[in-house]
C-alpha cells in the first residue's frame, strides 16, 4: 500500500516540476522580449535618422 501511494505522489510532482519549468522559462521569455525589443527597436529608429552616421563638418 505504501508503494503505491508514493508512485501516485512521484508524477504529481514531476507535474509540478515542470509547470515551475515552464513557467520560468516564459518569464524569461517575457522579460528577453520586453527588455531586449525595445533596446533593439531605438537603435533601428536611430540608425535609420542618421544617429550612428559621422557628421560632415
Amino acid at each position: 500500500m505504501k508503494k503505491k501511494k508514493s508512485k501516485k505522489i512521484q508524477p504529481n510532482s514531476n507535474l509540478k516540476d515542470q509547470k515551475l519549468g515552464q513557467t520560468k522559462n516564459s518569464a524569461k521569455l517575457v522579460l528577453f522580449v520586453f527588455g531586449i525589443g525595445p533596446i533593439i527597436g531605438i537603435i533601428i529608429f536611430l540608425y535609420s535618422k542618421g544617429f550612428f552616421n559621422a557628421p560632415n563638418i
